[in-house]
């Protein structure tokens, strides 16, 4: 039997005690298995009581390096260093329990035969037991699951169950926390309020804490900077801001966003496109490129607008729409998402407008 999750204004939660954050450097990282790299020179770097999304699609190498910083795996090359002093390198190597490092796994990994309590108290065996116990009272206290110390995990909703992990792995004062994708396992209308309390509970500790994630949106929410990773590369890093403002590639640009992707070639300075023209002075002339332009950015109106379009289908989504277009110049259909209720059901045709500064344009790869 399930207990019923608290609701946030009714818990008790204690402020989180305070970690010593650390700074954790990976410095040219190479990995590989079966013969197969996985990870390709990553050098990057987590800085004190920062929160650093780890983000891309499976098999990207985000899980690998998490485990190469936690001491689970072994570079092949390269070194992780916290602090200033080397944890992993050619001639050094740090078991997990000496990093200093908290470790949250996407299936929280509690020990069905103990309590809650004695779960959060696993890892602080260097503690006596009194004081082991209080700490471990502390921690659940911070996450509000102070009054479930006795029960066991399977009584737990998942929500809960995430925060007792948490509570575990914060309850040592770690310098970092590692979290490989902590809200995975949440229904969708919990997702939001644990990972707020989650962040809230990072935000308190000052840790310093990198969290992997395949969901864009997600490390947006989360994240100080996201360091979006493709096939063991570091692809970008930066703020949220920066990655969806400037993103360095199409593959970038289409990460944070749905969009609508063109080819094109460079002619006198600029590019045309089915959607209009625009300015790529920073290409030479006869360079390949690929156009993409976000769903969100392609205005439609009954009319006014600068390319003529007919509606092909239209899908009520709730707060918006998602629409297919026909426009000259363009076989596939233009998609453009709009408010809901914005354009009258019967209306067919429709004009289009793109602004430039929206249309983003890169080198075509390979």
């Amino acid at each position: 039997m399930t207990l019923p999750s608290a609701q946030p204004s009714e818990r008790t939660r204690t402020t989180t005690g305070v970690s010593f954050a650390s700074r954790l450097t990976f410095e040219d990282i190479h990995h590989s298995y079966h013969g197969k790299q996985t990870i390709r020179g990553i050098s990057l770097t987590a800085e004190p009581g920062e929160v650093l999304c780890l983000l891309g699609p499976s098999g990207s190498g985000k899980t690998t390096l998490l485990r190469i910083a936690a001491g689970i795996e072994v570079q092949a090359q390269g070194r992780v260093v916290i602090d200033g002093r080397e944890a992993a390198g050619p001639s050094v190597f740090l078991p997990p329990e000496k990093r200093g490092i908290g470790l949250m796994f996407q299936d929280f990994a509690l020990f069905p035969h103990m309590s809650v309590l004695d779960n959060v108290r696993f890892g602080l065996t260097a503690l006596p037991k009194r004081e082991a116990v209080a700490a471990a009272q502390a921690a659940l206290e911070r996450v509000g699951l102070a009054h479930y110390a006795a029960q066991y995990p399977h009584a737990l909703s998942g929500g809960e169950q995430q925060r007792v992990a948490l509570a575990r792995a914060l309850a040592p004062r770690p310098g970092v926390l590692l979290m490989d994708e902590p809200f995975s396992g949440l229904d969708s209308r919990l997702k939001d309020t644990v990972r707020a309390d989650t962040l809230q509970i990072l935000r308190e500790s000052r840790a310093t804490a990198i969290v992997v994630t395949h969901d864009a949106e997600e490390a947006m929410r989360m994240a100080d900077r996201i360091a979006l990773l493709r096939d063991g590369r570091l692809v970008q890093v930066g703020t949220s801001d920066l990655l969806y403002r400037q993103p360095k590639d199409l593959f970038a640009a289409a990460f944070f966003s749905e969009i609508n992707q063109f080819d094109g070639r460079v002619r006198d300075g600029a590019v045309d496109t089915p959607v209009g023209r625009v300015a790529a002075p920073q290409f030479a002339e006869g360079t390949a490129v690929s156009i993409a332009v976000r769903l969100s950015d392609v205005r439609v109106m009954p009319q006014g607008g600068e390319i003529e379009a007919r509606i092909r289908s239209r899908r009520f989504l709730g707060v918006i729409e998602l629409l297919e277009l026909a426009v000259p110049g363009r076989e596939e259909p233009l998609r453009a998402r709009v408010r809901a209720d914005l354009l009258p059901t019967a209306l067919a045709d429709v004009t289009v407008t793109v602004q430039p500064q929206d249309i983003l344009v890169f080198e075509k790869d390979g």
